[in-house]
């Protein structure tokens, strides 16, 4: 049996409200993905929010992005995507471009490196998610997926 969050974390005192107890374990949660993910994606190189911008860009080929669109799609938010596409552009796995007409537009594309260094962690990845929640059931996970959105409506 799973243990509770309060087991977890070794604490003695209750939470509170049954509202701090579930955002506590949800935070702890997202944490522990996101730990095991980083330590996934660190043998190719890459950070969480970097595999999430070449995501993004991939998706968005043949057209790109900007800057701003690559920021509001990012699961984690930051508040320096130049820096962050600098990054990707150092590592070749991205290229910018100045837009046609207006030339302060620059657009951002994923580069075939990129598209490369994509290709078999697409596996790795899927391999990780049913690993850590493939075990929920496909049922409990749709419930779960409704549960999420409904409370990010109140964020």
């Amino acid at each position: 049996m799973a243990r509770s969050i309060q087991a977890e974390l070794k604490q003695r005192k209750p939470f509170r409200t049954l509202e701090e107890e579930a955002a506590v374990s949800l935070a702890r949660t997202a944490a522990v993905l996101e730990y095991a993910v980083a330590d996934l994606l660190r043998h190719h190189g890459l950070t969480p929010t970097q595999y999430n911008v070449l995501r993004i860009l991939r998706g968005a080929e043949p057209d790109g992005l900007g800057r701003n669109e690559v920021r509001e799609r990012l699961v984690f938010k930051v508040s320096d995507a130049t820096r962050l596409l600098d990054r990707l552009e150092d590592m070749g796995l991205v290229e910018r471009t100045r837009g046609g007409e207006d030339r302060r537009v620059v657009v951002a594309r994923i580069t075939r490196k990129g598209l490369d260094l994509l290709a078999p962690l697409d596996g790795e990845i899927e391999r990780f998610h049913r690993q850590k929640l493939g075990h929920i059931g496909q049922r409990k996970l749709r419930t779960l997926l409704s549960l999420l959105a409904q409370a990010r409506e109140y964020c």
